[in-house]
């Protein structure tokens, strides 16, 4: 893996010993894992941004009018 930044991350012991099994299994390392991870978060994130993008002219219905719409309809 290319040169990096180097930062300290606090997980939780049962997450840190599942990355460390993940790390052998896989043969790449700790800091490969978890920067894919942490740019398919930044994908998912692009995504969104980008649906969002494409909805902003659609007609927005009130939250206030959805639960009345369920009281009504018996569902709440």
């Amino acid at each position: 893996m290319a040169e990096g930044t180097r930062t300290t991350v606090y997980l939780k012991p049962q997450v840190y010993r599942a990355l460390k099994v993940k790390s052998a299994e896989s043969d790449r390392t700790i800091s490969e894992l978890v920067n894919q991870a942490v740019l398919e978060l930044f994908r998912e994130d692009a995504l969104d941004l980008e649906a969002f993008s494409k909805r902003r002219k659609e007609p927005t219905r009130p939250f206030e009018k959805a639960l009345e719409d369920l009281k009504r309809d018996g569902l709440l």
